[in-house]
């Protein structure tokens, strides 16, 4: 396989011209490009930084066969790969000049991936993180269910929004916006985030949901902050906010859980989350 099979484009309509109709063939493998081409889309250069993006996809007979996506300085996000294609893609990448942080894919491509870019680079790869993608089969409630209530998270939380999702990133290991206020305000506009709340009105767990592309809605993030762990907030607010992709007409809900966090996993999937398939993401 030739480098030059693979197309690169700054130009986001130009790759949902080329690969729109591939990432729509498996809306559940394809969320995260899916829902990054779809933020960007409604919402320009402010949905992921002021760098510009960088968007790829594999074209073999004028066959579309794959496809990436980065926001930069965000890693690179891969569909699936046989080894081949991700050796042919590190190559022209490599050749390009282009640098990379790391990558997110599912743990085959993402591995065959790192290995090729080590290969091309002498990049040292590192395992950063395990994740596994969860389809949402027949919703149950968590029992016990907690007191209190669920609720769409409005103007007057906006300073909690902000605040948790700075410690949500800092949690996963990222590394928080100095402004994080354009993700709170768009989420809030367009009823994105569901709350938990005590008896008395106190938010004590949040859980967002991605705009619907493709059919697909991916629950994202989860959060409820340290002390208050254990006590059941985080089942109810997943159920909530992913009762709430179903009613917006969601064919799939899906959401993605820290291998290395058991409790999570456990908890997925006694609401009726089902395994999809294992993600990978390397450091270089």
């Amino acid at each position: 396989m030739r480098p030059d099979d693979w197309q690169l484009t700054e130009d986001l309509n130009n790759v949902l011209a080329r690969a729109g109709d591939f990432l729509r063939t498996r809306p559940d493998l394809h969320t995260v490009p899916l829902t990054v081409t779809e933020a960007l889309r409604t919402r320009g250069a402010d949905a992921y930084g002021a760098e510009a993006p960088v968007f790829g996809w594999l074209e073999r007979a004028g066959e579309v066969r794959a496809a990436f996506v980065r926001t930069p300085p965000r890693r690179l996000y891969l569909t699936p790969l046989t080894p081949e294609e991700a050796d042919s893609l590190a190559a022209h990448l490599a050749d390009l000049g282009h640098p990379l942080p790391g990558v997110n894919a599912d743990h085959d491509t993402a591995t065959s991936f790192a290995e090729a870019w080590q290969r091309h680079t002498g990049a040292r790869p590192t395992l950063h993180e395990q994740e596994r993608l969860y389809r949402l089969g027949t919703l149950t409630p968590p029992e016990p269910f907690p007191e209190g209530r669920g609720r769409v998270a409005g103007e007057e939380d906006r300073e909690q929004l902000m605040l948790w999702h700075r410690e949500f990133v800092t949690a996963i290991g990222g590394t928080p916006s100095a402004d994080n206020s354009s993700w709170a305000d768009s989420r809030i506009a367009d009823e994105r985030v569901t709350l938990w709340e005590t008896p008395d009105g106190t938010p004590v767990s949040m859980a967002g949901r991605t705009p619907m592309v493709a059919g697909q809605i991916r629950v994202a993030p989860v959060y409820t902050p340290a002390h208050l762990r254990g006590r059941g907030y985080a089942g109810a607010v997943t159920a909530e906010v992913s009762r709430a992709a179903l009613s917006a007409g969601a064919a799939e809900v899906l959401l993605f859980a820290d291998l290395a966090n058991p409790t999570s996993n456990g908890l997925y999937q006694r609401i009726g989350y089902r395994p999809i398939a294992d993600f990978s993401v390397y450091d270089f």
